[in-house]
């Protein structure tokens, strides 16, 4: 295949596309406005459709619409604008309509956001946290079969840094394993049968074809997202079987400490990674095997600490977790601040190390 320079913004467009994404209804904040311009640019190519939503609220229902007949649909924003999406992000879960939601986020302070979410009942949503580009594109695709998979929504977070860097790719597909059919998509094909479909949670008790209710239906919703959790949360990690302080990141984050712990694995010191790759379902049980044996857990996310409380909630002692972030961003109020860099990082890794041994 042939190597292309791209940004962020194209290279997910297009694995988006290519994991079969035909509808997309978004609204242009920073960074995310180039996703929603290299969709309207490139989606009419595909048979697809594309469209600049007036608010984020009709964006993410016009997509739920699309969803809900049986397409790939997306919708997406910057953290801002998925606060206006609460709601029917929770309809999506609750009703298992599949639909994957891109925050191309201005910081790292959307965490609680993707994993606590601000809808409505018992809900979850699976959140992808690519640390690069080329993870990027594939999450792109992931996303998508998770939906699908699961009939649930996903959140793929990005961030600024994500959005606009360029890089080389291949644009590789990844071999996923096969779905089952839709069935459930609303076709029209039912209609005056008194079988129709319904995706609608209080529809699930519907007078000509009795259902669970809803409560047996959300009890069955509950199940499967514990079911979820057992099998889907992803993480890596290095140098973590003789690593007396770990450090924990996510997103780009993740790789600037990756790129700092491997500078002082180099000369000598004893520090090793973990990086949780889906922030829901959160990979506690992997954390926790990491962190035995260790010192000191320092997280490092640029927020006022969000993560770090799953991190507390997970390690083998929670008396060892120290935040070495914090809320950064530039003049603008729009990108990433002076923390994010390798640099800093690794002084404020050697302070912990340094002033805990004293």
């Amino acid at each position: 295949m042939t190597m292309r320079l791209m940004d962020g913004s194209e290279a997910i467009v297009e694995a988006a596309i290519q994991a079969g994404l035909r509808f997309y209804a978004g609204y242009p904040m920073s960074p995310a406005t180039e996703l929603l311009e290299y969709m309207a640019e490139k989606l009419p190519h595909h048979e697809g459709v594309c469209i600049n939503a007036a608010t984020e609220i009709e964006g993410i229902n016009m997509a739920l619409g699309a969803a809900a007949g049986g397409f790939r649909a997306a919708s997406g924003s910057c953290g801002q604008g998925l606060a206006l999406m609460q709601e029917a992000i929770a309809e999506a879960a609750l009703n298992e309509t599949p639909i994957v939601i891109f925050n191309m986020a201005r910081n790292q302070q959307d965490y609680f956001q993707a994993t606590r979410g601000g809808g409505w009942g018992d809900y979850r949503t699976i959140t992808l946290a690519p640390k690069d580009l080329h993870e990027a594109v594939e999450h792109a695709q992931l996303a998508f079969h998770l939906a699908d998979k699961y009939r649930v929504p996903v959140i793929f977070m990005g961030d600024n840094l994500l959005a606009r860097t360029q890089m080389g790719t291949t644009l590789p597909q990844l071999d996923l394993a096969p779905l089952p059919p839709k069935d459930w998509q609303l076709d029209g094909t039912s209609g005056g049968t008194g079988k129709s479909r319904q995706i609608w949670t209080f529809g699930c008790g519907k007078t000509n074809d009795p259902g669970p209710g809803p409560s047996k239906h959300w009890e069955r919703i509950a199940a499967k997202f514990d079911a979820i959790a057992e099998v889907e949360a992803r993480y890596e990690e290095g140098f973590t079987d003789d690593a007396e302080t770990l450090v924990v990141a996510f997103g780009s984050g993740g790789k600037f400490v990756e790129h700092v712990v491997r500078e002082m694995r180099a000369d000598g010191h004893k520090v090793g990674y973990f990086r949780p790759v889906t922030l829901w379902p959160y990979p506690g049980e992997a954390l926790e095997r990491a962190s035995q044996g260790c010192k000191r857990v320092l997280v490092f996310e640029l927020n006022a600490g969000q993560m770090i409380d799953d991190v507390r909630l997970n390690v083998h002692d929670r008396k060892l977790v120290k935040a070495i972030g914090g809320v950064s961003f530039d003049e603008s109020g729009l990108n990433l601040g002076p923390l994010m860099d390798a640099t800093v990082i690794r002084e404020r890794i050697e302070l912990a190390i340094h002033g805990a041994s004293k």
